[in-house]
């Protein structure tokens, strides 16, 4: 074979090859379309799981956010630490003052006054104090007993709706012992030593508060011999649990609490500066601030262990600012480290259980270390405390059942 036939033989053979290479190269090309579909594919699944896990920690993250914003309900006690008791109304009840245990007297809006000799277990519906007149009208704040026939009611309200009415048949009947002197005053607590020394707190009036006293049981009242009480902007006490005023007839000193957007402030009395009684305040700043917000009640265990609760009762549920104590008779202020789980309009101390118990409208505390420290006892709603009764709106009483009551969390 020459060279040439040689040289054309390959040439024919490369021609031969040119179909085998070009269906290799769409093959290729095929295979390549494919891996990239799946590359594709697996990038798309790559993105879409990517964005399911975002999706999932935004949601993990909001409902965090939901979480730590939404207030907690507190554990309670397994067995309920107030037993309910029929009052027969439907009242919004602020005033309760127990006399022993057995016999005490509550009272509230529409004129409603309420007595029980046998511990709650019967509540006694009374007459309305001027029930032929305007006494339906009435909101009585406080009440103060000294036996099951005879007490004193107070009711709160503008100008001459604020009055003292009194009883010494059981409530069958009822006279007026005094009514507001000042038109634009507003009464918010009274406190009695006996049937002849009275004290009441009112909201300012030209630019003070009002303080009250009678030495003869009401028949001639003593105003204008304090000094020391004029009032911040829009200051006012509070008239949520007839506790806002605290008395200590025995050791003879006096204090009231109250709110305002500037801050909350204690006043506290002396009989002794001189022949006026002189007042001085001291602000109060672990209360929070505002038109509903300030100390709503205090209370005393002797006279160094004093505590003071308060809020804002637009924010049942903020515990923060809600408490504070003292050990050296009201000089100075601690908050409590463990505070009750809401807004608080009243407390004391229970000699028989040796605690604190505080409440207010989303439930009560208990404290066994002089208000360093609370742990909740129920989530219900209450306005005022007279251990060992409590009560609150819509006529809600209760009475204290101590064996539901925690252990100290403290030794």
């Amino acid at each position: 074979m020459c060279l040439g036939s040689f040289f054309g033989t390959n040439t024919t053979r490369r021609k031969a090859f040119q179909w085998p290479v070009g269906y290799v190269s769409r093959w290729i090309l095929l295979i390549s379309y494919r891996a990239l579909g799946r590359v594709r594919g697996f990038v798309r699944a790559s993105i879409l799981s990517a964005m399911q896990l975002v999706r999932f920690v935004l949601f993990v993250a909001a409902a965090a956010s939901a979480a730590a914003q939404t207030p907690s309900v507190p554990p309670v006690p397994a067995q309920p630490a107030w037993r309910m008791q029929e009052s027969g109304t439907t009242a919004s009840l602020r005033g309760i003052d127990s006399v022993d245990g057995k016999t005490a007297w509550a009272s509230g809006s529409s004129g409603t006054v309420l007595r029980t000799i046998d511990g709650g277990a019967h509540w006694q519906t009374c007459a309305i104090p001027d029930g032929d007149k305007d006494g339906a009208t009435l909101d009585f704040r406080g009440v103060q007993a000294w036996d099951a026939q005879t007490a004193i009611v107070m009711a709160s309200g503008p100008g001459d709706k604020s009055r003292l009415y009194k009883t010494i048949d059981g409530c069958k009947s009822w006279t007026l012992v005094f009514t507001d002197p000042d038109k634009d005053g507003f009464w918010d607590s009274i406190s009695v030593a006996d049937q002849k020394n009275l004290m009441i707190l009112g909201d300012p009036v030209d630019g003070e508060f009002s303080i009250l006293d009678s030495v003869d049981g009401g028949d001639t009242w003593q105003h204008g011999k304090h000094r020391g009480l004029q009032n911040n902007l829009k200051e006012g006490a509070f008239a949520a649990s007839n506790s806002s005023l605290l008395v200590n007839w025995t050791d003879d000193f006096f204090a009231f609490g109250t709110g305002s957007p500037t801050g909350a402030r204690l006043f506290q009395g002396c009989d002794t500066c001189g022949r006026d009684t002189q007042w001085t305040a001291i602000a109060i700043p672990s209360f929070p601030k505002g038109s509903a917000a300030g100390l709503f009640s205090l209370n005393y265990r002797d006279w160094r262990r004093w505590i003071a609760v308060g809020g804002d009762y637009t924010k049942p549920n903020d515990s923060a600012g809600t408490a504070t104590w003292s050990s050296d008779g009201g000089k100075t202020w601690t908050a409590s480290t463990t505070p009750p789980h809401g807004y608080r309009s009243t407390v004391q101390w229970g000699e028989s259980i040796k605690a604190w118990i505080t409440a207010g409208t989303n439930g009560s505390d208990v404290s066994h270390d002089d208000g360093k420290t609370w742990q909740p006892l129920d989530n219900g709603n209450w306005n005022a405390l007279s251990l060992p009764f409590i009560v609150g709106p819509k006529g809600r009483i209760a009475r204290l059942n101590p064996a539901a009551l925690p252990n100290p969390s403290v030794p």
